[in-house]
């Protein structure tokens, strides 16, 4: 089978777990150009990895040896960019949020659903060991009926993280803790527990950080299926902390901790998988984690591609976490009144 081509569109923070994944690929995709408004990312990134860069994203969108586009750029360019690829027949892989809120979010998925375009979304904690083997188990059915979930996001940004012009602004970012960091953790919480249906939340902005948008949060969550839990989330812990999700089911317990798994039956038995050393991203260094996960998402994306098919994170499942970030933060808005969570 032909190699697929790819365009990328940004080359910031998110571009290097990226990069190193398509370099993994290389005997199943072709990076044939990258776009940044920089020149001074454009030549680091060709002296760096050895590849192509463009002046324009036309240059890109009018290669016929193009058939996907990775988009790295900050969420509010998200819309205008996806419109773009779509009307050009490019498959979009899109680095998470998928917009700055929600109904700029529904618009790109149905963007790409009306030109017949793939759209992948980079929510690659989907793709850990742990996190898999435990949506295998959840698939078996042996942990029985979930009666909690929650999650505990306890991490660290430093002041000179969000110093960068535009960062956790809402016109920028759509949202802080929730939207640009949390939405890995809550988008597993919601793949093992199912659809929320009603938060209950506050957000604020510590003494700890100069920002807009929210940096801490704690909420309650009713589940459409009658579970209930809670969310505790934050990036002012220092020095940042493994996330963690709890699951307590009607035949075992449950703890993902970072790139960790254990599970304990009711009977006795017990499952256990080490988690990797370093906090994966929860701390000062954001990036502080192995590309393995992204390799694996953009491995997922090429088979969709080449099959027609759906990635496993696809534009519903990124907006079906982005339904639930709004309700938190709607909610807290409202003084911590209960909220009904949108559908996808």
């Amino acid at each position: 089978m032909a190699k697929l081509g790819f365009g990328i569109i940004g080359l910031g923070m998110a571009l290097a777990p990226h990069a190193r994944s398509f370099r993994d690929l290389a005997d199943r995709v072709t990076v044939r150009g990258a776009y940044s408004p920089s020149a001074e990312r454009r030549q680091n990134f060709s002296a760096q990895y050895g590849l192509a860069a463009v002046d324009s994203v036309e240059a890109l969108l009018d290669d016929p040896a193009i058939q996907c586009v990775s988009v790295l750029t900050p969420p509010h360019t998200h819309l205008e960019l996806v419109r773009r690829c779509a009307a050009a027949g490019k498959h979009v892989l899109l680095e998470k949020p998928l917009e700055i809120d929600v109904a700029r979010a529904r618009e790109v998925v149905a963007t790409c659903k009306r030109a017949g375009v793939v759209l992948g979304v980079c929510l690659q904690h989907r793709y850990r060991p742990s996190a898999a083997r435990l949506a295998a188990l959840m698939r078996e059915g042996s942990l029985g009926a979930i009666a909690n979930a929650g999650a505990v996001m306890r991490l660290w940004r430093p002041q000179t993280y969000y110093d960068v012009p535009g960062r956790g602004t809402r016109a920028r970012d759509g949202g802080g803790v929730l939207l640009t960091q949390g939405i890995h953790t809550l988008d597993l919480l919601l793949n093992f527990a199912g659809a929320p249906a009603e938060v209950a939340a506050y957000a604020v902005t510590t003494p700890v950080h100069r920002m807009e948008t929210e940096d801490c949060v704690a909420a309650a969550v009713r589940y459409a299926s009658g579970a209930i839990g809670t969310i505790d989330a934050t990036t002012a812990a220092y020095p940042g902390a493994s996330e963690r999700i709890e699951l307590v089911c009607g035949s075992a317990s449950v703890s993902l901790v970072g790139t960790g798994l254990e599970v304990r039956w009711h009977d006795g038995r017990e499952e256990l998988l080490a988690a990797q050393s370093g906090l994966a991203g929860a701390g000062a260094n954001p990036m502080d984690f192995p590309h393995d996960w992204h390799r694996a998402l953009i491995s997922d994306f090429c088979d969709a591609v080449e099959s027609g098919g759906t990635p496993q994170v696809g534009g519903p499942e990124a907006l079906r976490v982005q339904c639930f970030i709004e309700a938190l933060l709607e909610s807290s808005a409202r003084g911590g009144a209960a909220v009904p969570v949108q559908q996808a």
